[in-house]
């Protein structure tokens, strides 16, 4: 279950969180030249900036959604 989604909003990247830790770092889906599972963290969210100087935000209007719900090629057999 994907329970927050960050964005770039002049780029491609999503960034769909389905664990965190407390502290920093998020465990989910990431969305960018290609779709993986991976760790990521705020403070990298916090310092990235994308091709027009825009931050990462978080999507308030996420409902979360399952991976299947997202991304079904990834749970294709």
């Amino acid at each position: 279950m994907a329970y927050a989604k960050y964005f770039t909003p002049d780029s491609n990247w999503t960034f769909y969180a389905t664990e965190y830790d407390g502290e920093d770092t998020f465990f989910g889906l990431v969305e960018g030249f290609e779709k993986e599972l991976g760790y990521f963290s705020l403070s990298e969210l916090e310092g990235v900036k994308g091709p027009m100087g825009l931050p990462i935000e978080r999507d308030l209007y996420w409902q979360p959604k399952t991976l299947k719900e997202i991304a079904p090629e990834l749970f294709k057999i």
